[in-house]
Formats: C-alpha cells, sequence, structure tokens
C-alpha cells in the first residue's frame, strides 16, 4: 500500500541559508509519526512545504497515492491536511461551535437569503467532540475562557471535522501542564484509532516517545534517523539530534 504522504529529496533554501538539503519523508494512514530536532533542523520548513506555505526548490511530494504540487495552503487543506499550530489560532471572543467552523460556515436558504444553520452547526459540533471523547464545560462559552489543554482539543477537533487524512501538530502540549498534557496525548491516540495519521513536532521528547509509532530525526536540514518505537531511546533521539550517533 501506498504511504500517506511520501517526500523525496526535499531541498529549500532561503538566500544563503540552506533550510533542507535532500529530505526523505514518509507517513502512512493511521500512523502517528514524532518529528524532532534541534531548532533550525528543517521541521517547520518541511512542514511548510507539506502544508503548502513553501514550495520546494527540489525533490518530489505526493498525497494519498498521488504526486501534488500545493500552490497554497488551501490546496492542501481541500487534499486533507490539517495543521494545528502551537498558537492554536482560535478566536477567543467565539465559541467552540462557531471556532470549529470558522471560514466554514454551515448555511441554509430562507426567503432567498442566508443565514447561519446555527443548529446544524451545534449537531455537528457536538457529535464531533463526542466521537473525539472531548470533555468540555460547554459548547457555546467563549473559547477564552476554557482551559489549556481545552482549547487545544478543541482546535484539534477543528482540524479533524472535514474529514482530515493527516493532522499536523506543532507543540501541542509545550506549554500545559502535565494532566492536560496526558489529555492531549490520549486524544492522539484516539485520533490514530479513527484513521487520521499524526505528525508530532514536538520538543518534549518523552510526549513523542508516549504516543509515536515511529520517530523521525532531523539535523541540520538533513536526515539523520529513522526510528520505529520499539527501538527508540531518549538517549539515541538525542544522540542524533545532537550529530553524536554513530
Amino acid at each position: 500500500m501506498d504511504p500517506l504522504v511520501e517526500m523525496r529529496q526535499i531541498r529549500k533554501t532561503f538566500g544563503p541559508v540552506v533550510a533542507l538539503r535532500g529530505v526523505d519523508f514518509v507517513v502512512h494512514a493511521a500512523e502517528v509519526v514524532g518529528l524532532v530536532g534541534d531548532n533550525g533542523a528543517g521541521k517547520s520548513t518541511l512542514m511548510k512545504i507539506l502544508t503548502g506555505v513553501h514550495r520546494p526548490d527540489g525533490g518530489g511530494l505526493w498525497f494519498d497515492g498521488r504526486h501534488v504540487d500545493f500552490a497554497s495552503p488551501l490546496d492542501s487543506r481541500r487534499a486533507g491536511i490539517e495543521m494545528v499550530y502551537q498558537d492554536l489560532a482560535l478566536a477567543e471572543n467565539l465559541t467552540s461551535i462557531a471556532n470549529i467552523f470558522l471560514g466554514r460556515e454551515i448555511t441554509r436558504r430562507v426567503a432567498g437569503l442566508r443565514f447561519l444553520d446555527e443548529d446544524q452547526m451545534a449537531r455537528t459540533a457536538g457529535d464531533r467532540i463526542t466521537s473525539l471523547q472531548i470533555r468540555l464545560p460547554s459548547l457555546v462559552q467563549p473559547v477564552e475562557q476554557l482551559s489549556g489543554g481545552q482549547r487545544q482539543s478543541v482546535a484539534i477537533a477543528r482540524a479533524t471535522a472535514f474529514q482530515a487524512k493527516l493532522v499536523i501538530m506543532d507543540e501541542p502540549a509545550a506549554s500545559l501542564a502535565v494532566a492536560e498534557a496526558a489529555k492531549v496525548l490520549a486524544l492522539i491516540r484516539r485520533l490514530r484509532e479513527h484513521g487520521v495519521a499524526v505528525i508530532l513536532i514536538s520538543h518534549r521528547l518523552q510526549d513523542v516517545l508516549d504516543v509515536a509509532d515511529r520517530i523521525v530525526v532531523l539535523s541540520r536540514g538533513a536526515n539523520a534517523g529513522n526510528l520505529p518505537r520499539a527501538e527508540a531511546t531518549m538517549e539515541r533521539i538525542v544522540s542524533l539530534i545532537v550529530g553524536h550517533a554513530s
């Protein structure tokens, strides 16, 4: 079976800075892949190419069995790729329902005019929250009143509400307490159970070891390691990151 994502020999430069030096990266359906590396290793650039923010200077990208050339983030979203950024990009003054449908609102026509179908959005958002076993005090209170872990859960629910095949998470537990971080990791496991692939970018290596099926290490814009979870240890990952692995 073809991988869900296959990036071959991806190269990218920004003026005199070489960000990616022929990187290979693969993700299979319903697989959680940890993407780790020091600052400047190329993780963000690689994901920006996958999400259509940047175009590569060389190499090729295949998604869901077909060669693709994403010209914009909209192209990648239409293909089934969603990204949950570290800042979450939530509208803090809006409800969880409104955030889940932000930019994708459901409308209905009445007497020739279009109105928001708030009942349908509430039902659909509630079904999605329930299917992911997310616990929120209310779907109709502003997300600014939710905890950090709850806001992260809303962002993940939004990312997966429109038949996403792959969700990329950038430091999802970076600012969370231990208990809330554990809930986010449990949510990542549930996404895998639902058949959604996840790329987890994190400096919290223990979190990556807790949930990833495989761990890809980048160093100085190049592949440094590709470890099945059974072969990964904290010491080995750190060694690959700093470039001291044999």
